[in-house]
């Protein structure tokens, strides 16, 4: 199986990221979370000749899906993403769930937390985090939706994986824009927490 490829693109005026996974052997992708700038990642398409076969989203806020309309009526392709934050998806990503792209595929997390149906995409070498992992930092649980206790459970999972996986946040809030999960380990306050109420205290104060 093909490794897939990220493209990560600035996408508006909240410090998004928007991305574009793709196959380079058919040049087949994938755009996840086209956020606030969708025309900066169907002019990406163009510039590097792919063609869409898919619209994942990490999770359901409005600066993650506002593109999603623009990008949709550009290209009639399925929609992706997990039905406790968006219901009315074509198609579901579910733990375990695996998208085709091209030879190659995205494997899901259900990490829940910052919000009931976030997910982690695995491309490969690349972890695509959303808004549960940043740079430096992870995804706020203070609001209408987020659970403290699951963002912690889901940060243990990602503390778990291989070290050298890249990380592709959905904001440019860190000192670089990718990071890896082992840079994290070693660098973010949130996943050296000892403990649960350690963690809960540093999110929650």
């Amino acid at each position: 199986m093909v490794a897939l490829e990220v493209l990560q693109i600035a996408a508006g005026e909240m410090d998004n990221f928007a991305y574009l996974v793709f196959c380079p052997q058919t040049r087949k992708a994938v755009v996840v979370d086209p956020s606030l700038a969708p025309q900066a990642v169907l002019d990406a398409v163009n510039e590097h000749q792919l063609e869409l076969v898919g619209l994942l989203n990490t999770h359901g806020h409005p600066d993650h899906i506002a593109g999603n309309a623009e990008i949709l009526a550009a290209a009639a392709v399925p929609h992706w993403g997990h039905p406790a934050d968006l219901p009315n998806v074509d198609r579901q990503l579910l733990e375990g769930t695996e998208v085709p792209v091209g030879t190659g595929c995205i494997r899901v997390l259900h990490t829940p937390g910052h919000t009931p149906g976030s997910v982690v995409l695995l491309t490969g070498a690349g972890l695509i985090t959303g808004d549960t992992l940043f740079v430096g930092r992870c995804g706020r649980a203070d609001l209408a939706g987020s659970d403290v206790d699951q963002l912690y459970d889901s940060l243990q999972r990602l503390k778990a994986l291989d070290g050298s996986l890249k990380v592709y946040p959905g904001h440019d809030y860190g000192v670089r824009p990718i990071s890896t999960i082992g840079d994290e380990m070693r660098e973010n306050d949130f996943l050296n927490a000892p403990d649960r109420p350690s963690f809960i205290r540093l999110r929650m104060g």
